[in-house]
């Protein structure tokens, strides 16, 4: 059985804030740790906290407008079986810069338009709205 944590750890965010919980709780790792803080400098969850002793979680506080949650909808876009590549020139914004493209470059987990600033491209790890 393939597993894709990262996939795992968005969708948590999306289901939580669809039920409409205040905290979402899941495994850490250092990548999950690194998209939840991008994810929190621009705006579309709360705090990030890494949490326990032995056994490590992320504690992710969701945010809403309101009573609409700020995470609509994600899209994996880099899949286990099939890896996606961008380079700087290629990228865009995501749906007229409403949304949000993360990447995996060189210089560690960017947003689209930071990578495209730093003129570094990498591969697409999901869009999220």
């Amino acid at each position: 059985m393939v597993s894709d944590p990262i996939a795992d750890f968005l969708i948590a965010l999306k289901n939580g804030s669809r039920a409409r919980k205040s905290l979402v709780i899941a495994p850490y790792s250092k990548i999950k740790f690194e998209i939840a803080e991008l994810l929190s400098k621009k705006g579309f969850i709360g705090m990030v906290a890494k949490k326990g002793k032995k056994k490590l979680f992320l504690e992710v506080g969701l945010l809403y407008n309101e009573k609409d949650p700020r995470i609509t909808d994600v899209k994996k876009v880099s899949k286990s079986s099939r890896r996606i590549y961008k380079q700087a020139k290629e990228i865009y914004p995501y749906k007229s810069g409403k949304g949000l493209t993360v990447f995996s470059t060189p210089k560690g987990i960017l947003e689209g338009s930071d990578a495209r600033k730093q003129k570094v491209g990498g591969e697409v790890l999901f869009s999220i709205y």
